[in-house]
């Protein structure tokens, strides 16, 4: 059989896409509302910022404005896996259901039949306060704007969207040998929390476990100092989105021998 490319996936995707929102927005009133909600669960975010530094002139080094920035880079770089892979929330409910076999028979991969099959369109509104976030910190901060500057951004940001689709992705993936793994992917999700803090607030301890063990210190801290302080930075900022893609991948590989098992034992 012909290998598919690049270009067939793509029109594959769109074509996907297109259906899912027409779908969503049949039902306007249901789509409004949760875009705005997810926009009002990040503006609690901010507010929570806000009231902390009333308190505290700054953290372990960092400014009002700098923790911002990494709150906005880490909503940027989590969006996304909000938006394209958020049918690994459904996917332990179709493994154990049986579902899960309509999708092994089709000739496309695999991974990506499932994952394009849902489009979290309310991810938009995150996408929309993240931008707004990070363009406000950018300005108080003084950053220089340059295409430079921004290509950095872009090729960061995407390392980091990396580290936490891969992390939902193997998280998800674990139920097909997990019955319980609900709690393992709910657990992937909320990490995403600590991952708009600088990584030394944490003790040494966690440090390792959050840079080598579960690296959420790669979704926003890393790669977000290559903008926010590029003097300062370490190796593993600049392999930040080598990792992100790697891990990525290891991942995805994961993903995919679980649904293998599945195809071939008929689970």
């Amino acid at each position: 059989m012909k290998r598919k490319g690049f270009r067939f996936y793509l029109r594959i995707y769109f074509k996907i896409l297109a259906q899912d929102l027409k779908s969503k927005m049949s039902y306007r009133a249901d789509f409004i509302i949760s875009t705005v909600g997810m926009i009002f669960t990040n503006i609690a975010g901010f507010v929570s910022f806000w009231i902390m530094f009333r308190n505290f002139p700054s953290i372990s080094g960092y400014s009002y404005h700098e923790m911002l920035f990494l709150y906005g880079f880490s909503l940027l770089s989590v969006t996304p896996t909000q938006c394209m892979l958020d049918n690994n929330w459904n996917l332990r409910q179709q493994v154990y259901s049986g579902d899960f076999i309509k999708y092994c028979f089709r000739p496309i991969n695999l991974f990506f039949y499932y994952e394009s099959e849902i489009f979290d369109a309310k991810g938009l509104g995150q996408l929309a306060f993240g931008i707004g976030t990070l363009v406000y910190a950018w300005a108080k901060l003084g950053l220089a704007v340059t295409p430079l500057a921004v290509l950095k951004l872009l090729v960061f940001l995407a390392g980091a969207s990396f580290v936490m689709a891969a992390l939902q992705t193997a998280a998800a993936a674990s139920c097909f040998w997990i019955e319980n793994s609900f709690y393992v992917l709910d657990l992937a999700f909320r990490f995403r929390d600590y991952a708009k803090y600088p990584i030394t607030i944490f003790s040494p301890v966690f440090r390792f476990i959050f840079t080598y063990i579960i690296p959420i210190a790669f979704i926003a801290y890393y790669p977000g100092m290559m903008v926010l302080r590029p003097s300062e930075v370490s190796l593993l900022s600049w392999l930040s989105p080598l990792i992100g893609a790697v891990f990525f991948y290891l991942a995805y590989r994961f993903w995919m021998y679980g649904a293998s098992k599945f195809n071939s034992t008929g689970s």
